[in-house]
């Protein structure tokens, strides 16, 4: 059970999360959140289903979860010193009456300049392999983190207050 009081079971999808050429960050992360929805929806008898996706987005080109140690550099690098966008598109679905909603919230960031040593301990580390962007906001990448504009649990990867007002939408009440 969550803050909100609300009982959820988290079950993963096997959907392929891989942009189409072309494809705007935010038709991409809807995409997926919807997809992910759907598909754990099939497997369940009831109840409202959330699939959700993240990324960040530096000159709008999507930085997903590194491939390996190299790339998490690769990405940290880029990012050193800039303002980049977290993206995460939300989608819900209503088993019972087949609603849903779809919808996306875009957090700013600006990180910190970083050293190669510093990029090189937090890699070290093992936090941003599997992470949008190559980091976590919520562990020890936060001592990157200079300024954010906008909801801080979009950049953890659930922004509560999307999913808030898309439950509303498909007739839900979390409270």
């Amino acid at each position: 059970m969550n803050t909100l009081g609300v009982d959820f079971v988290v079950e993963p999808s096997h959907v392929v999360e891989k942009p189409f050429a072309e494809e705007a960050p935010p038709d991409y992360i809807m995409r997926i959140a919807r997809a992910k929805a759907v598909e754990v929806a099939g497997r369940r008898a009831d109840g409202l289903v959330v699939g959700a996706d993240t990324v960040v987005v530096l000159d709008g080109k999507i930085l997903g979860k590194p491939s390996d140690e190299q790339d998490a550099r690769r990405m940290l690098r880029l990012l050193s010193g800039k303002w980049h966008a977290v993206m995460t598109g939300v989608a819900l679905y209503d088993l019972e009456s087949g609603k849903e909603a779809v919808d996306y919230a875009k957090t700013l960031v600006r990180f910190a300049q970083l050293s190669d040593a510093e990029i090189d301990w937090y890699v070290g580390t093992g936090e941003p392999m599997d992470k949008a962007g190559s980091y976590g906001i919520q562990g020890l990448a936060s001592i990157f983190v200079d300024e954010i504009a906008g909801n801080y649990h979009n950049v953890v990867g659930l922004p509560i207050p999307l999913v808030y007002r898309l439950a509303r939408q498909v007739g839900h009440s979390l409270v």
